[in-house]
C-alpha cells in the first residue's frame, strides 16, 4: 500500500500553496498568540497538501480530485 497517493488535482493544489503562503508568517506579523500560531499551524499543513498533493482527510474519505 502506498502512503503518498496523490488525490488532488492542480488547481487545488495551487490554491493550498498561495493561501498557506499568506497563514505562514502569522506569528511574525501578529506576534506569537494563540490565533497566530494556530493560523501558522494551518498553514503548515495546507502547504504539505500542496507539495505532497495527498491531502489525509480525502484519503480518509476516499475522495480523488486527480484527474489521472
Amino acid at each position: 500500500m502506498k502512503f503518498f497517493l496523490i488525490n488532488q488535482n492542480k488547481s487545488e493544489r495551487i490554491t493550498r500553496l498561495i493561501v498557506s503562503t499568506f497563514l505562514l508568517p502569522a506569528p511574525l506579523v501578529y506576534g506569537c498568540n494563540e490565533f497566530s500560531i494556530v493560523q501558522a499551524v494551518v498553514g503548515g499543513v495546507l502547504a504539505f497538501n500542496a507539495l505532497s498533493g495527498m491531502c489525509v482527510i480525502y484519503r480518509f474519505f476516499g475522495t480523488n480530485t486527480c484527474n489521472i
